[in-house]
């Protein structure tokens, strides 16, 4: 059974930073593409960022760039998002996804989210 596990949300003031955490079990994480991707009130869930299956390649928004940075940890099955010089816009629930195939059927997971909220 795939499980997906965030943390590390909370309130911060503009101009700090989060570190967000997924800890994944249920498949080998090692072989998959891990994503970030946030959804604010009122609009729809985007991507963040992306990471490799061997943390060698990531690719961020346009909005996040410089910013955030994603990694991971293949032995800890562990995908984080450092979340750096914060703006109220970041403001949103922030989701780690997975997209696995088995017998040639691939699924989407979603964890069930972290609240983070910029705001003095």
């Amino acid at each position: 059974q795939v499980q997906l596990v965030e943390s590390g949300g909370g309130l911060v003031q503009p101009g700090g930073s989060l570190r967000l955490s997924c800890a994944a079990s249920g498949f080998r994480f090692s072989s998959y593409t891990m994503s970030w991707y946030r959804q604010a009130a009122g609009k729809e869930r985007e991507l963040v960022a992306g990471i490799s299956n061997t943390g060698g390649s990531t690719n961020y928004a346009d909005s996040v760039k410089g910013r955030f940075t994603i990694s991971r940890d293949n032995p800890k099955n562990t995908v984080y998002l450092q979340t750096n010089s914060l703006k109220p816009e970041d403001t949103a629930v922030y989701y780690c996804k997975a997209v696995v195939s088995r017998a040639w059927v691939t699924t989407d997971y979603w964890g069930q989210g972290t609240q983070v909220t910029v705001s003095s």
